[in-house]
C-alpha cells in the first residue's frame, strides 16, 4: 500500500492590503513501487494494468529507423512484467495492431509466449505511407477501452516526422478524446518532427515528450520509459484544492520534475473544491505551485487559504494547508520563499526557450536573441547549470549576468530540439 506525505513552503505573511498568497506544494509517495509488480500480476486485481506500444512506421522512418524502432520496441517489451496486458500497434497515415493477432483481442497478457510472439511480429515492421498521429490515438484508446476495469494504461508513442495525413483539427480532437482514458510518454527521433505538436500530446495525456537524437539510441530510451511505467503501482491519483468562499484561485502548476499548467483541468468536486489529475505515481516526489486571491484582511487577522490534499479516488489520504496572515511587519511581508522564487523563475525560464526558439525558426532573429537572452540570465540566476550548457549550443554568451548573447551561427537543429524539450524539465529546489 503506498502512503502518501504532503508538505507546504510558502510565506504566510501578507502586508495591510494583500491579496495573493503562493506556496509551493510537495507530495512524496512511498510503497508504490513496491506493488506495481504484484498489481501487474493480480494481486491488486485481475490484469489490473495495460501498455500499448505506438510505433511509427511512415516512410520517412526508412529501413533503418523501422529496424531500429523494432530492437527497440523489444527492449521494451521484455521490460513489461507478466501478467500485464499490452498490444503493439504500427502507425503511418493509419494505424494498425500488429500484435496480438486479430483472433486473440485488442490485449493479452504478457507471459514468455506472448512475448516471443510480440517479438517476432515487431521484427515484420516495414516502412511506408505518411503520418496521422491522431489515428494512432484513436486505435489507442479503442484497444484501452475494451478493458475498462484496468485502472493503470499508459502508451508509448514515437515518431520521426510531422503530423501531415490530418488536419491539427484532427489530431486535436483525437488527443481530447483520449484524456482520462490513458497516459502516454512521446518521443521524437531525429530532427524532422516538431516539438510542440508532439509535446503537445503528452501534455494534454498527463505524459513527457523528449528527443531522441538517433535511431540506434531508441531502445535504451524505450527500456527506460517501460521500466519506469512499471514502476507506477498507483493509478488515477487526484490533487484537490479548496479555497474558501470569496476566494479565487489563480492556478495550480506542477512545477517538479517537469512543468505542466493544471489549472484547466478541474473537475468540480464541490462549489469550493475541484480535482486535479495527475496520473500514476512511483516511489517519487511531485512539486505544485497554488495561487490563491483572498479578499483583505485586517492587520493580525489570519485565515486558511486553501486545503491541498491528494486522493485515491474519492479518499483523501495526505493534506497540507496554505495558510495567510496579515502584518505590518516589513521584514515579515516582503521575504519570497525561495521554492516559491525559484520554481516562478524556472516556469519563466521555459517560456522564454521556447518563445526564443519560435522566433528564431520564424525568422525574428532581433526578438529571438531577447528571448534567448533573457533564458541566459535566468538560468545563471537560478543555478541552471545544464540550461546554461544547452543554451551555449544555441547562441554565443558574452554575458550570462546581463543575459547578452549573439545568435549562433550554424547551431543544429538537434541541439534547438534538444533545448526545447528540455526547457519544461525543472531542477528540484531542495529545502
Amino acid at each position: 500500500m503506498a502512503d502518501f506525505t504532503a508538505e507546504v513552503f510558502q510565506n504566510e505573511f501578507l502586508p495591510d492590503g494583500g491579496t495573493d498568497v503562493h506556496a509551493i506544494v510537495r507530495v512524496t509517495s512511498s510503497g508504490a513501487s513496491a506493488g506495481a509488480a504484484a498489481t501487474a500480476a493480480g494481486a491488486g486485481g485481475p490484469e489490473s494494468s495495460a501498455e500499448v506500444i505506438l510505433i511509427d512506421t511512415s516512410g520517412s522512418m526508412g529501413r533503418r529507423g523501422v529496424a531500429a524502432a523494432g530492437v527497440a520496441a523489444k527492449a521494451a517489451l521484455n521490460e513489461i512484467v507478466d501478467g500485464t496486458l499490452f498490444a503493439v500497434v504500427a502507425g503511418n497515415g493509419t494505424a494498425q495492431i500488429v500484435y496480438p493477432y486479430s483472433h486473440q483481442g485488442a490485449l493479452v497478457p504478457m507471459s514468455s509466449h506472448t512475448r516471443g510472439e510480440a517479438i517476432r511480429a515487431v521484427e515484420q515492421l516495414r516502412a511506408n505511407g505518411g503520418t496521422a498521429m491522431g489515428t494512432w490515438l484513436t486505435l489507442a484508446r479503442r484497444i484501452f477501452e475494451t478493458v475498462p476495469h484496468v485502472t493503470k494504461r499508459h502508451a508509448i508513442l514515437l515518431t520521426d516526422g510531422v503530423n501531415e495525413g490530418e488536419t491539427p483539427a484532427s489530431l486535436q480532437a483525437a488527443v481530447q478524446s483520449c484524456i482520462g482514458v490513458f497516459q502516454c510518454d512521446c518521443r521524437g527521433v531525429g530532427d524532422q518532427w516538431r516539438v510542440e505538436e508532439v509535446r503537445g500530446i503528452a501534455s494534454a495525456l498527463l505524459g513527457t515528450v523528449d528527443l531522441i537524437p538517433a535511431p540506434e539510441e531508441m531502445a535504451a530510451e524505450f527500456e527506460s520509459m517501460m521500466r519506469a511505467s512499471m514502476a507506477r503501482g498507483v493509478a488515477n491519483v487526484e490533487l484537490r484544492v479548496w479555497v474558501p468562499q470569496g476566494a479565487e484561485l489563480l492556478f495550480v502548476k506542477q512545477v517538479s520534475p517537469t512543468l505542466e499548467d493544471l489549472t484547466g483541468r478541474r473537475t468540480p468536486v464541490n462549489p469550493l473544491t475541484g480535482a486535479y489529475p495527475t496520473g500514476a505515481w512511483s516511489d517519487e516526489s511531485r512539486d505544485y505551485h497554488v495561487a490563491v486571491r483572498l479578499p483583505a484582511r485586517t492587520l493580525g487577522q489570519e485565515q486558511l487559504a486553501a486545503r491541498v490534499q491528494i486522493s485515491l479516488g474519492s479518499d483523501p489520504v495526505a493534506q497540507a494547508l496554505v495558510k495567510a496572515k496579515w502584518s505590518n511587519d516589513d521584514s515579515l511581508t516582503t521575504r519570497i520563499d525561495p521554492a516559491v522564487a525559484a520554481y516562478t523563475g524556472q516556469a519563466e525560464l521555459a517560456q522564454v526557450i521556447q518563445e526564443g526558439l519560435a522566433a528564431k525558426a520564424a525568422g525574428q532573429d532581433e526578438v529571438a536573441t531577447s528571448k534567448l537572452g533573457r533564458a541566459v540570465h535566468l538560468a545563471a540566476v537560478t543555478g541552471n547549470e545544464e540550461m546554461t550548457t544547452r543554451l551555449r549550443k544555441v547562441v554565443e554568451i558574452d554575458d550570462a549576468d546581463t543575459g547578452t548573447v549573439r545568435l549562433k551561427k550554424g547551431a543544429s537543429k538537434i541541439d534547438e530540439m534538444s533545448l526545447d524539450t528540455a526547457s519544461t524539465k525543472t531542477s528540484r529546489v531542495r529545502r
